[in-house]
């Protein structure tokens, strides 16, 4: 995918990160955005060093819309092509029952996962529709097909994005522009660290007994998505570790 540019949120730690380093592998120029500027700016360096690309960082908390739409306005006009836009920035805060769920951890969840991804949209797709197309790809879950105990909020809000998704491929279609999700299950990140507050003994007890997805197997399936042909859009997948069959069945080695 010679010459080509995309965009990627949350692009500082995890899948961001792992999509940032395969799509620059695949020969695009990347936007690439992130609260973290100096991880960012850290990873632009890398990039341009080990591929023949070109990486542009915009320190950018997608909840923020006036910071969303100016940061996108003022793109310079030849980074204005985007022809790729994976919204990557996300997060859950908690794991507890309604009745004991914290108003701020809600907020941060709707405020990025449903608004932040809606902001960035759309401020891009008007880019894509000028240039005569372009693919969005979103990063759902499993928690946007199944409602598990105590993931009421986030469940609900990749429950969004999944209506969001289908919603924009059928606004977008006319423009020639794809619309795709990828909704992974069990994937080790920084995802269950911030889940928990920190609390990384917690966190790390999510994978134990199993193996769980790694940040490069989603982006791997990402650029996949992105390298279809022009007449093929991959609109959904559901991406788990074998050890993985539903949201709450995971086969766990006790020994």
């Amino acid at each position: 995918m010679p010459s080509k540019t995309a965009f990627i949120t949350g692009a500082s730690s995890g899948i961001g990160q792992a999509v940032a380093h395969q799509f620059a592998a695949a020969g695009l120029n990347l936007i690439i955005s992130a609260r973290r500027k100096s991880r960012i700016d850290e990873l632009a360096r890398l990039l341009e060093e080990q591929h023949d690309v070109k990486v542009l960082t915009l320190e950018l908390d997608v909840r923020e819309e006036p910071a969303v739409a100016s940061a996108i306005a003022a793109l310079p006009k030849k980074w204005q092509g985007v022809d790729v836009l994976v919204n990557n920035a996300g997060l859950s805060r908690g794991l507890v029952t309604i009745d004991k769920g914290l108003i701020s951890d809600w907020d941060e969840m709707i405020d990025t996962n449903v608004k932040g991804l809606l902001y960035v949209s759309r401020a891009v797709t008007p880019l894509m529709i000028n240039n005569g197309g372009g693919h969005v790809i979103n990063v759902g879950s499993i928690a946007g097909h199944e409602v598990y105990p105590n993931g009421a909020v986030y469940c609900a809000s990749k429950h969004a994005v999944d209506a969001i998704t289908k919603g924009m491929r059928i606004d977008l279609c006319q423009h020639g522009i794809k619309v795709s999700t990828v909704d992974p299950g069990l994937v080790n990140t920084e995802f269950s660290s911030v889940r928990f507050h920190g609390d990384q003994q917690r966190a790390d007890s999510t994978y134990n007994g199993m193996t769980p997805l790694c940040a490069d197997d989603v982006a791997t399936t990402i650029l996949w998505m992105a390298q279809a042909p022009a007449h093929v859009n991959i609109a959904e997948v559901l991406l788990l570790p074998t050890d993985q069959a539903a949201a709450t069945v995971v086969k766990r080695d006790n020994n």
